[in-house]
């Protein structure tokens, strides 16, 4: 079955709506675009009860165009290590990871005629679901989800940063080898001069 998704989502058929209230992707779905698919899943979650983590795209070789995005559970994978310390000093309280290995994912990619085709849906997850008024399963992933885009803004700042000093110094080593250069056009300039000096002596002295 075939859906075409334009602002929103093409409702599936009435049985489906009916039996759980939520729209649900199945490959072959299409999309107007890949914000339209994000928006699309991520109200699908929110609905379902889990939070989406952004993950894997894949780009065009060519121009660096996105050709296909790979979205899905934010308790999909595992952390590093299975429990997080939380807390100062001593006191330090364990907390589990909020990843937990969930399979549930959703591809999409974008075809010839420039719409963005649903090729791979995973359904089940292998944890709990409980849908809250701001989306977030529990309160851990909505900690999870502040941490995360707290790291992702940090992440920014010092790339910024990063960028901003490299543009300082690309500027200095700029200003000092245009003063170098200057140096040196004057120096020839200086000798040009005294040998044109030297000339006109010679020739008055004959």
């Amino acid at each position: 079955m075939e859906l075409t998704i334009n602002a929103g989502y093409h409702m599936m058929d009435v049985e489906e709506e009916e039996e759980a209230g939520i729209v649900e992707p199945c490959v072959g779905m299409e999309f107007e675009s890949e914000d339209a698919a994000r928006k699309f899943y991520s109200e699908y979650a929110r609905r379902l009860g889990f939070v989406v983590r952004v993950m894997q795209r894949r780009r065009s070789g060519i121009d660096g165009r996105t050709l296909a995005r790979r979205l899905g559970c934010n308790k999909q994978g595992f952390s590093p290590n299975n429990r997080t310390i939380v807390g100062p000093g001593p006191d330090k309280k364990p907390r589990p990871s909020a990843r937990e290995g969930c399979k549930a994912t959703i591809l999409v990619k974008m075809d010839k005629s420039g719409k963005w085709v649903v090729t791979r849906f995973e359904k089940d997850h292998n944890h709990p679901l409980v849908v809250t008024a701001s989306g977030f399963s529990s309160s851990g992933d909505k900690d999870k989800k502040i941490e995360e885009l707290t790291k992702e803004l940090e992440h920014q700042d010092h790339l910024c940063v990063t960028y901003r000093e490299k543009l300082v110094s690309f500027m200095n080593s700029v200003e000092e080898q245009t003063e170098e250069l200057a140096s040196k056009i004057q120096l020839i300039v200086d000798n040009i001069r005294k040998v044109e000096s030297e000339v006109q002596n010679f020739s008055r002295r004959r």
